[in-house]
């Protein structure tokens, strides 16, 4: 059984291709051996990435993204809190149908207009920069940190072969 994404596009600063982002993640979570769970990925404007990082990490201005582990099993220092923003709820045991509650690895929230800005002097295009963003966020979701050098190493070589492996690079940024 595979993992499973939830893209939704909350913002219409910049455009989105959901399905896209969800393939990139589907295949970033089958690499890190996530067999099972639920994913979300929201992407969302300047002023409702502004409001969770100060909330959530108490850092004034907007950010570009911002990971939510929400099992206690991903929770860590990459997690402020184990209630994430995103639409998930406390789940008991047992789902409706009588089966086992799917594992909630938690929310990545991205802000496509921080992206753009950020992109030609980081991952170089817009493309390039949301898939950059996603992979980070998906890893800490799953765990991993930058607070430590060593860490910081892993994690952004870790970014580099899931980049490499399912994200084709240079494509032409978007007019602003």
């Amino acid at each position: 059984m595979a993992a499973r994404v939830f893209v939704a596009n909350e913002q219409s600063q910049r455009p989105v291709d959901c399905a896209t982002w969800a393939r990139l993640a589907e295949q970033a979570l089958a690499a890190e051996g996530v067999e099972e769970g639920e994913l979300s990925v929201l992407f969302v404007d300047r002023e409702t990435i502004t409001s969770l990082n100060e909330r959530f990490l108490g850092h004034d201005g907007p950010t570009d993204v911002l990971s939510f582990p929400i099992d206690e099993v991903n929770s860590g220092p990459a997690a402020p809190e184990p209630s994430a923003p995103g639409s998930h709820r406390s789940r008991d045991a047992d789902d409706e149908d009588g089966g086992d509650a799917p594992v909630l690895l938690g929310d990545v929230v991205i802000c496509p207009d921080v992206a753009f800005a950020n992109a030609p002097e980081h991952a170089g295009t817009y493309e390039d920069e949301l898939a950059l963003l996603l992979v980070h966020g998906i890893l800490h979701v799953l765990g991993r940190d930058h607070e430590i050098e060593e860490e910081a190493e892993a994690m952004e070589a870790r970014e580099r072969e899931l980049l490499s492996a399912f994200h084709r690079p240079g494509q032409a940024p978007l007019a602003p």
